[in-house]
């Protein structure tokens, strides 16, 4: 891992920070950062690497490169951040409040029912698409003259020593990395932080490795409609294929036909093993609204619209460590997650306010943002959530995918005591809306 030394040193710049990834953890990092001051009273100067470009997400139509059309649950704890991020305002009359949650066992007694009026919030969570959040993101980092996007462009290389002697590039730190772009241009920072996703260049570079489980498991998803409204109610329903979750969305602006008029839309996240997800993938709208049917039951009535099915491969990652010199992971390029609990975009979401408090901290106390002291004070810092969250997630799915009697059995005793006994009760709710 060298820099090419054919290349003029002149023509190397210099970044505070360089961000590797330019979609949802990337641009929100980046907006984190952008109105944070050095000592000396100038903004940060902070450069994105994307291999797609950026103006592609913002255009008003359903090709959305950087963001895809996949729906998103925000916690509660999320959408503040957003809020304080100038993003909610953007967002707030797309998104559809989660007032209820619904948690059943198919064929069986027990349910568990979490309501926010109990816990002294509006919403639990909020569920919108995935692209309105890049567009808004976007949209706030457009303002920020301190950002500058190498885009379509990507890290192809890393130097992790690069002791600097040139007067031309304005840094008191002689200790810094430069990183190598596929346009062969050299970028040289204190601090680089990968938001480049599951299969983070940045991650493989520094040679970090992982470990990777195979749910054996696919997520169906797509946006359907129900003959009764949602009332801003959102179901997991646990099935012996795998839990099915139906979240609640917003009406329809311009609504396409009849059917999704009003508060009947959801979207839809169905697991099941890969095998099973084929076939159902490939029925008709008709079949598959029968066996969705089946599948959840009758809480919202009969299932009258199916919008377009996609499907996607479960697995969990996890980084065998969080951070490199001068470097570290964030988001999907730490962990990604089973999406049983919904969590997996606000747990990446609380790595970037973690990090972005950390450098602002560094920054007030004039101490080097790429130093070990405060990359190590992250990885410990968010060691603990990333503990919970992905064990909460892969218990659930190791719990409600069995159907050995005594976990049927404990489980649904489980989900009663839970309904009943606040103090579990309040400890769940208040990991789900992300405190």
């Amino acid at each position: 891992m060298t820099m090419d030394k054919e290349t003029p040193f002149l023509k190397t710049q210099y970044f505070d920070i360089i961000i590797s990834g330019g979609g949802l953890s990337g641009s929100l990092m980046a907006l984190s950062l952008a109105d944070l001051k050095k000592a000396d009273g100038s903004l940060l100067s902070i450069a994105i690497v994307e291999a797609i470009k950026p103006t592609a997400a913002t255009k008003q139509d359903n090709a959305n490169p950087l963001f895809d059309n996949r729906v998103l649950a925000l916690s509660h704890g999320s959408a503040s951040y957003l809020k304080k991020m100038g993003v909610w305002q953007h967002l707030s009359s797309e998104a559809c409040a989660i007032e209820t949650i619904d948690i059943s066992d198919r064929g069986h007694y027990a349910k568990a029912r979490l309501e926010a009026q109990e816990h002294g919030v509006s919403a639990l969570g909020y569920v919108i698409e995935m692209a309105l959040i890049g567009k808004a993101q976007l949209k706030e980092l457009a303002n920020k003259s301190n950002v500058h996007w190498f885009s379509p462009d990507c890290i192809t290389d890393i130097n992790w020593q690069v002791n600097d002697q040139s007067n031309d590039i304005k840094n008191e730190s002689k200790d810094k990395i430069e990183v190598k772009l596929d346009s062969e241009q050299n970028l040289q920072t204190s601090l680089l932080l990968a938001c480049d996703g599951a299969n983070s260049p940045c991650r493989q570079l520094a040679g970090i490795s992982i470990s990777h489980s195979d749910y054996q498991q696919v997520a169906i998803i797509a946006n359907v409609a129900t003959k009764k409204p949602h009332n801003n109610k959102a179901y997991e329903r646990f099935t012996e294929c795998g839990p099915l979750a139906m979240l609640p969305l917003s009406k329809l602006s311009s609504p396409l036909s009849a059917e999704l008029n009003g508060d009947s839309r959801c979207s839809l996240v169905w697991t099941m093993p890969p095998e099973q997800g084929e076939e159902i993938l490939a029925l008709n709208d008709n079949d598959f609204k029968q066996q969705l049917e089946l599948a959840f039951g009758s809480w919202l009535g009969a299932i009258t619209h199916v919008g377009k099915r996609d499907i996607y491969p479960l697995v969990l990652l996890q980084a065998e460590q969080q951070t490199y010199h001068r470097m570290a992971l964030i988001g999907n390029a730490s962990h990604t997650i089973h999406p049983i609990a919904g969590q997996g975009f606000n747990l990446g979401l609380r790595d970037v306010q973690q990090m972005s408090a950390l450098i602002e901290k560094g920054l007030n106390e004039s101490t080097d943002i790429g130093s070990f002291a405060l990359l190590n004070e992250y990885a410990q810092k968010r060691q603990l959530d990333q503990k919970q969250v992905i064990e909460l997630t892969d218990s659930l799915v190791t719990l409600f995918a069995n159907d050995l009697l005594p976990l049927v059995v404990g489980r649904n005793v489980g989900l009663k005591v839970m309904n009943y006994l606040s103090p579990l009760k309040n400890t769940l709710v208040k990991k789900l809306m992300g405190y």
